[in-house]
């Protein structure tokens, strides 16, 4: 979507500054599509949260203007933007029950006591907790109090749902089951859901799109597939998924591959960015991609390794690596019944496609 008319929410050159002299934010243009999850992935102080909260009400922007649904709501307070808002601190009423704390918003817009506990009773049962609408906040686990602030968030029927971090409170095990719950919630509603983390497991797991901030810039606005297979700049490389660097320069270029000269030997990879022979490069490798080369396997890519690790991960062996004069290589091997076994001091052969790996801009000194 490239058309501001046909977004839901816009961004349209937004900067924010707290002291007039640092941007947070800097000439943010995005638009989000209605019924859209959107998710805000960067790393601490990248800006995604202020942007949320902008979204939200709670902060202004210092510059630039946000539109939601085609109007300007810069100056419309945050009760009045029709927008729910999910927290990691979940923010219940201790002292309310369950249903008191997610009827409390239809309270406050004045919705009669008969229709609010029906819509909250209706809005638990969303979220698979209308059993536990006597209980109290603090009788439950934390997986259930961030399920109750959602439904408290769903039950005004909002036009748009903000989360902020919401599941980071959370122990793995149950952040994975409610990032599914979340995702097929999302599904069956049809809301458009702006999402902010710095888990990149849970922007790829659960999201439409992922804008990548950093300095208070999206780096690159993509499907997560496109992000994790093409990323656009180094940053997103290292950033999403775990990634192997190689600097080095570009030697030739030829139908989009090109040859990269790097300290320890000549890579062959995708061009993406400058294309300027000499221009200095990145060249990026999944671990996953890497091949142990056995008998007379063809790679574009082949170059004699060094095991110097390896560490058990239950499906794959994760191999620490010394080649093209690097010390700290990774390569994830499936571990098959039966498959080959390695060990430290290990001599072998790694290669991969060209196709395989991104030589990108390398970050500006």
């Amino acid at each position: 979507m490239t058309a501001t008319q046909d977004a839901f929410v816009t961004f349209e050159k937004v900067r924010k500054t707290y002291d007039g002299r640092t941007l947070v934010v800097s000439d943010l243009d995005l638009n989000i599509a209605k019924g859209e999850f959107l998710t805000m992935l960067g790393p601490s102080g990248s800006g995604k949260t202020t942007c949320l909260m902008m979204l939200a009400g709670f902060e202004h922007p210092t510059s630039g203007r946000i539109t939601l649904g085609g109007r300007p709501i810069d100056g419309v307070p945050p009760h009045k933007r029709d927008i729910g808002v999910v927290f990691q601190n979940y923010a219940l009423f201790p002292h309310m029950t369950v249903l008191e704390n997610v009827a409390f918003p239809l309270s406050v817009r004045q919705v009669s006591a008969a229709d609010a506990d029906r819509r909250a009773r209706a809005a638990l049962g969303m979220v698979h907790l209308a059993h536990l609408a006597d209980r109290k906040p603090g009788q439950l686990s934390g997986g259930q109090q961030q399920r109750v602030a959602l439904a408290r968030a769903l039950v005004f029927e909002p036009v748009l749902i903000l989360m902020d971090e919401p599941l980071g409170a959370l122990d793995k095990q149950l952040r994975e089951a409610m990032q599914y719950e979340i995702k097929h919630l999302h599904e069956r509603l049809g809301v458009t859901i702006v999402y902010v983390t710095h888990d990149q497991g849970e922007a790829l797991t659960m999201s439409d799109r992922v804008a990548v901030f950093n300095e208070g810039r999206i780096q690159q606005l993509s499907t997560p597939k496109e992000l994790y297979e093409r990323p656009q700049n180094a940053f997103v490389a290292s950033f999403i998924g775990e990634n192997n660097a190689i600097g080095g320069t570009l030697k030739s270029l030829s139908g989009g591959i090109c040859e990269i000269e790097t300290a320890g030997g000549t890579l062959r990879c995708e061009a993406i960015g400058e294309q300027g022979v000499g221009a200095r490069k990145l060249v990026s490798i999944r671990p996953e991609r890497v091949r142990i080369v056995e008998g007379d396997a063809a790679y574009p890519n082949v170059m004699p390794a060094r095991v110097e690790e390896v560490i058990y991960h239950g499906d794959h062996l994760r191999l620490r690596l010394s080649t093209m004069n690097a010390s700290d290589f990774i390569a994830k091997v499936p571990n098959a019944e039966g498959g080959r076994s390695f060990a430290a001091g290990q001599e072998l052969r790694i290669g991969f496609n060209a196709a395989d790996c991104l030589a990108l801009d390398a970050p500006k000194r």
